[in-house]
């Protein structure tokens, strides 16, 4: 028990350290849309003269952003379209998103679920009886719809008691139409002057439609099987 609290506060003063260092030298304006098309050209020469070396450090630094919770994921899938194109940027993308992704659900999971489970316990019992319920549907259908910010669903998720390895492959396909509606929108990154200019309505509402279709029809099978179950009135 000692060893693990010493390694938790350990972990949280790293994760304070970096998240502070981000913030302190003014690190986002890396990760911002004006920065990433100033520098497009010259990231595009670098990539051609040494192409896995510059996915790799394009990979660890989605991830180390995604698994902090920093933002900036969004201009990062845009500059791995532009560099990458649209199908080795699709698999770096969403290979580095979700290993991200995880990774903070585990963070979330090591430093504050005991904590949370000793105050809120009873009400994160609900929400874990929730969560085996419906499961993968339910994390499926809010990676989807671009409205739930991601950075919430993985610390959210790291509350509750969903194995990892199905939040990984589910976030993975989950996330997977939004990465390629970002990353094929980086292809024409000179033509984007804010991300408003990618998620249109009609994209936002097809997502939506998307993501609750499966956990629609869960219920209305669950709904039908009931009916169907329920004895006949004479």
């Amino acid at each position: 028990m000692q060893s693990k609290n010493l390694l938790k506060s350990v972990l949280i003063l790293v994760v304070v350290a970096l998240i502070g260092a981000f913030f302190l030298f003014d690190l986002g304006q890396y990760l911002s849309l004006d920065y990433i098309k100033d520098s497009q050209h010259r990231f595009q020469a670098l990539y051609a003269d040494k192409t896995f070396t510059v996915i790799a450090v394009y990979m660890a630094v989605y991830i180390l952003a995604t698994s902090l919770s920093l933002p900036g994921a969004a201009v990062l899938t845009l500059a791995g379209g532009a560099l990458f194109g649209l199908l080795v940027g699709t698999v770096v993308v969403s290979f580095a998103s979700t290993i991200g992704a995880t990774l903070a659900c585990l963070a979330s999971r090591f430093v504050l679920r005991d904590w949370v489970q000793r105050r809120f316990g009873q009400r994160l019992a609900t929400v874990n009886e929730g969560v085996e319920r419906e499961g993968s549907f339910y994390l499926f259908t809010l990676r989807l719809v671009p409205i739930f910010p991601f950075w919430i669903i993985n610390l959210v998720m790291g509350l509750t008691r969903m194995k990892l390895r199905t939040f990984f492959w589910v976030s993975q396909v989950g996330m997977l139409p939004g990465t390629l509606v970002y990353v094929n929108a980086g292809r024409e990154l000179g033509r984007i002057e804010s991300m408003g200019d990618i998620l249109s309505p009609g994209l936002i509402l097809s997502f939506v439609l998307l993501g609750i279709f499966p956990l629609a029809t869960k219920k209305i099978m669950a709904w039908y099987r009931s009916r169907k179950d329920m004895p006949e009135r004479s």
